[in-house]
């Protein structure tokens, strides 16, 4: 049985990480280097860094956070907002980065995927969606901007475009759930994960153990995301990944 990876998530925003709820009322968490390396040292399978005003301010991601953190860490590392372009994309990768995360850009333009995926392979690759689920609770319509803008876009349908067109993972976030500490939205990560065949990557809602089993199980995704919990010290990695094996879920070190 493949084992499953736990992600720990740096929002950063002017080069600090930063935390909300729902993406509004963001708090400072820490120093991305210091906090990427702790969390490393604590059991994490892998770091994922978002740049999460890089869009909304038409800017570059800030490359020099990107570098300190990077020389931080030895497990995979994805940084992700800001890219706009296959020159985007390779800055970061020069800055020490082995995965790019694209949402805003791809949704503009899908080809993006595309052209990065050739160019570095699909496994470097990681579409980011937000998703929100409709006034009606029948769909999940996926945001671009750091969730402030509604694209239009199928959140289930875009994942299968995106895999189409070269990506090697989705990073699914679930807008209705992010920051609350109220579980992940098991509905939308099932939904999406039966719907492509590449791993997805559940984000918003963990609040402890139990959270972790359930996405595994009924929301069938194949890494779990998590800021908060880690943030504030509300679970160290390790105990979190002992305690899943408990549960039978398989795990990578430190178990």
């Amino acid at each position: 049985m493949l084992t499953k990876r736990i992600i720990a998530c740096l929002d950063v925003d002017a080069g600090r990480v930063v935390k909300g709820v729902k993406f509004e009322n963001l708090r400072d968490a820490g120093d991305p280097a210091q906090l990427a390396r702790a969390h490393s040292e604590s059991g994490a399978d892998e770091i994922v860094l978002l740049d999460i005003s890089a869009t909304h301010e038409r800017r570059a991601t800030l490359l020099d956070t990107v570098r300190r953190t990077a020389r931080q860490l030895f497990i995979p590392f994805t940084v992700g907002g800001g890219i706009r372009t296959l020159s985007d994309a390779a800055d970061v990768f020069d800055a020490g980065a082995d995965k790019v995360s694209i949402n805003s850009a791809a949704l503009t333009d899908p080809s993006l995927i595309t052209c990065i995926a050739e160019r570095f392979g699909s496994q470097a690759v990681v579409v980011a969606i937000d998703a929100k689920r409709s006034e009606t609770g029948q769909r999940w319509e996926a945001f671009t901007s750091g969730g402030r803008m509604p694209s239009g876009r199928n959140a289930v349908e875009w994942a299968r475009e995106a895999e189409s067109r070269g990506a090697g993972e989705i990073l699914l976030t679930s807008m209705d759930r992010d920051g609350t500490g109220s579980g992940f939205d098991c509905e939308l990560t099932s939904a999406v994960a039966d719907a492509v065949r590449i791993p997805v990557i559940a984000s918003g809602g963990a609040g402890g153990a139990a959270d972790f089993v359930q996405v595994f199980r009924a929301g069938h995704a194949d890494a779990a995301l998590a800021a908060s919990i880690f943030h504030y010290g509300y679970n160290q990695l390790a105990e979190l990944k002992q305690e899943l094996v408990r549960y039978s879920i398989p795990m990578r070190w430190p178990c």
